[in-house]
């Protein structure tokens, strides 16, 4: 989100930008930044997957994130019309699949390989946007890592790991539509407020069923509040900062990277290692994904309002 994103480039704050604590990275440093903190997040959540479950993980996420975007956000619930609650509900539903499934996934796959079957969710949404012929040699780039992924079948790999990640990919492309959707019906944060809030509402009944008593641990408790620090809070807050100097197209780019941090967190905090194979497949989609970036950037003539 992608690995798991919540941060929406739609509603940055018009706000000038002043240089603080975090605003002497830099705009690229607060990217990178928020990407390892979102994939390092996801690491720790499927070690507290044993005493939680996949759905208790996604709703301990869920629900504390919401907390903290609500309390701080502070988002208006009057002056809105159904048009209005209708995408901030269907963009909160959209959260939850994405959350829901992806989470379903790093369950079953290596967290790397995991986001980089998400990441053809927004790829493809940027190629069939694009129309362009060099949008092929992207989508096969993308297609060839999918088959070094696999092996030619996806043997090695959990198909149902892999489904579950595939679908996500697909929830996070609709996540990106609802998100600007959203955004432009919401000012500042709100609309993301009220939607995590709403993905919370949807989740909480499943990972009350999942782990019953176990979300009432106190230890479960905190690695769950850690998890939504890292992965929406925190990435969250630096990306919202940087989005205030950095141009889109390069966020998106910077973003494209995320695969390859993905796999150095499962490296380096659950142990995972990838085979020659699965690096370079990695790589082709990383490719794939910064080529459509660019050739999408190419195509919109600046300045754009709300890109």
């Amino acid at each position: 989100m992608t690995t798991v994103r919540t941060s929406t480039p739609a509603k940055t704050p018009t706000t000038p930008d002043s240089p603080g604590r975090f605003g002497s990275l830099g705009p690229v440093g607060l990217v990178l930044a928020g990407g390892i903190s979102v994939q390092f997040g996801g690491a720790l959540a499927v070690t507290l997957m044993p005493r939680a479950g996949a759905l208790g993980v996604v709703t301990l996420r869920l629900v504390a994130a919401a907390v903290v975007l609500l309390v701080v956000c502070r988002p208006k619930l009057r002056g809105h019309s159904r048009t209005d609650w209708g995408t901030v509900i269907v963009f909160g539903l959209t959260m939850a699949g994405m959350n829901g499934l992806f989470y379903q996934a790093v369950a079953r796959i290596p967290l790397g390989l995991a986001v980089t079957l998400e990441v053809l969710g927004p790829l493809a949404l940027s190629v069939f946007a694009s129309r362009r012929a060099i949008n092929a040699v992207w989508a096969g780039l993308a297609l060839a890592g999918v088959f070094l992924l696999g092996g030619g079948g996806f043997s090695g790999l959990d198909p149902l790991g892999v489904g579950f990640a595939l679908s996500a990919g697909v929830m996070w492309a609709a996540y990106i539509i609802f998100s600007a959707r959203t955004g432009r019906r919401f000012p500042q944060a709100d609309g993301l407020a009220l939607a995590m809030g709403v993905a919370a509402l949807v989740f909480l009944p499943l990972g009350i069923v999942d782990a019953g008593t176990r979300l009432l641990n106190p230890t479960t408790i905190a690695l769950g509040s850690a998890v939504a620090l890292l992965s929406s809070v925190l990435p969250y807050t630096l990306e919202l900062l940087a989005l205030r100097r950095l141009p889109a197209p390069t966020f998106a780019i910077l973003m494209s990277l995320e695969p390859a941090v993905a796999a150095t967190a499962g490296f380096f905090v659950l142990h995972q290692t990838l085979s020659l194979t699965q690096a370079a497949a990695i790589a082709l989609v990383i490719a794939a994904s910064i080529g459509a970036v660019r050739t999408q950037t190419r195509r919109v003539a600046p300045p754009a309002p709300e890109a």
